[in-house]
């Protein structure tokens, strides 16, 4: 039943009405209301994380032959990195780009998450991030899980030319600062 208006229509306006509805069939009352809804596009959830876990896995666990344990917060440098640059890093010199924070997380998630930083990193052409995987202070004997090797995959990575442990404003022990290549972008 439809309801009467509260403005009186003229002529012109239902003839107006009529000639917009031309050529419709009126629908047969179900007493159920359809609605069209647009479904969201399916998310390919299992290619996404196999993606990311061939990403992780390209980092591994195996500790280089280098004696990390001998100095656990010695600098790592590529060839050719001038040592000023390094003094730089170290006295807070260079600007910090972007940084990830790696604290509460288990290996596995953080080897992901670093490879997703880098990568992210490399993309928007940043040259100096600052890596934080925490002191271990809550970590089961309170040694760090992170520490050993986060410095272990960023070796592994091409694009790493040095890291040096953190200012202790900006993380100390607990802290990396990497240098990265010139991004592709």
């Amino acid at each position: 039943m439809a309801s009467k208006p509260s403005v009186p229509l003229d002529d012109s306006s239902i003839e107006l009405f009529r000639k917009a509805i031309a050529g419709t069939r009126q629908l047969r009352n179900t007493g159920k209301l359809h609605t069209k809804r647009d479904l969201p596009l399916p998310i390919p959830s299992q290619s996404i994380a196999d993606e990311h876990q061939a990403l992780a896995d390209t980092l591994s666990d195996y500790l280089p032959s280098i004696d990390m344990d001998k100095d656990e917060d010695a600098p790592y440098v590529r060839k050719g990195i001038p040592a000023q640059t390094l003094r730089k890093m170290r006295n807070g010199q260079l600007v910090v780009e972007a940084e990830l924070d790696l604290h509460g997380l288990n290996k596995d998630r953080a080897r992901e998450q670093l490879v997703h930083f880098l990568d992210w990193s490399r993309l928007r052409k940043l040259r100096l991030v600052r890596i934080i995987h925490g002191k271990g202070l809550g970590s089961p004997n309170r040694e760090p899980v992170l520490k050993q090797r986060v410095r272990a995959w960023l070796i592994q990575r091409d694009e790493v030319l040095a890291y040096c442990r953190a200012r202790p404003a900006d993380g100390g022990s607990g802290a990396l600062i990497v240098l990265l290549k010139k991004g592709t972008g």
